[in-house]
């Protein structure tokens, strides 16, 4: 009985250790010192993974094994070869899922080399997936961004989903050049080391009816990540939708909120690593979290740090 008891004191320690940690540390040094889990990886690539219905019926996705699911477009010598109306539903997945085209992120070589062109935006949303639909699934994270879309990913509906475990970053990233995608009636209960979602660069989202049981060190977060990698972001995170999402505020930090258009605004060191172009954040390193519509978003408790406003035009008020 007292080995038992002595385990439990140790389990319950390194979890309240792990909990402090997560509190103080920042998103860049938890990724530094804790190391990603080995994943498993399920690809579906191309136009020949278009059409895919992945019907998990309750079960594990891959087992129960910690797996990435990859969704991604394939490069030939005729250009982008792109995957379509693929859905994923009902079930659950230990892992994440990723989804890409021009490269996995806003710092890969051709979504930089695409990005000192005009015509970026319209080049990234071509050669990425789109209509892409995650619904009734249950996402158990361990480490990485359990949801991730990619530059210029287009049309995806993530629906009834629910995010559990724990990241050292967000929970959902939409990134830049990325535009019309849907989250809603999702619920957030992850041990997140930044904000729940980002919205990086990316436009007319629409993000609704979701519950974010966890919000320490934010909630959504609109921004432009300038420069970063040096790459030129083109589009910036305008005309979203961000509606009837219910937060808890109970554990927020201080300089944390549950909402911030324009969180940015050019305060990071590599913000002039893409300077030298005249458009995109290379001409203007600021955000330009514009035209968003706030409203009928509940804060428990209320606080003065619900909602920050940094943009311009943006409609803040009751439905």
């Amino acid at each position: 009985m007292s080995f038992k008891i002595g385990v439990a004191v140790v389990l319950l320690l390194a979890s309240t250790a792990l909990a402090l940690w997560f509190y103080f540390a920042p998103s860049t040094l938890l990724k530094l010192v804790l190391k990603p889990p080995r994943l498993e990886k399920v690809v579906l690539a191309g136009s020949g993974a278009s059409g895919t219905l992945i019907d998990l019926e309750g079960g594990w996705f891959n087992e129960g094994k910690p797996t990435e699911v990859v969704i991604c477009s394939e490069e030939s010598s005729r250009g982008w070869d792109v995957p379509e109306r693929i859905t994923i539903r009902n079930g659950r997945l230990r892992g994440a899922i990723r989804i890409f085209g021009l490269g996995v992120n806003g710092e890969a070589p051709r979504v930089r080399e695409s990005s000192v062109r005009e015509g970026h935006t319209e080049r990234a949303q071509a050669a990425a997936p789109r209509e892409i639909v995650l619904e009734n699934l249950q996402i158990e994270a361990a480490h990485s961004i359990p949801l991730y879309l990619g530059p210029g990913v287009t049309g995806v509906t993530v629906r009834n989903c629910g995010f559990t475990g724990w990241t050292v970053s967000t929970v959902v990233y939409l990134d830049a050049e990325s535009a019309g995608n849907t989250i809603e009636e999702c619920s957030f209960d992850v041990q997140a080391a930044r904000e729940v979602i980002a919205v990086d660069g990316s436009a007319r989202n629409i993000i609704q009816s979701n519950r974010f049981s966890r919000a320490a060190l934010g909630g959504i977060y609109l921004y432009r990540n300038c420069g970063e990698g040096g790459t030129v972001r083109h589009q910036t995170p305008r005309e979203n939708r961000i509606e009837k999402n219910t937060f808890d505020l109970s554990g927020l930090h201080p300089g944390s909120y549950g909402i911030w258009l324009g969180s940015r605004q050019g305060r990071r060191n590599y913000c002039e690593a893409d300077a030298g172009y005249p458009f995109g954040s290379s001409a203007d390193n600021r955000d330009f979290a514009d035209d968003n519509v706030v409203s009928g978003n509940v804060f428990n408790p209320p606080s003065p740090r619900a909602l920050r406003d940094n943009g311009k035009r943006n409609r803040t008020g009751a439905p």
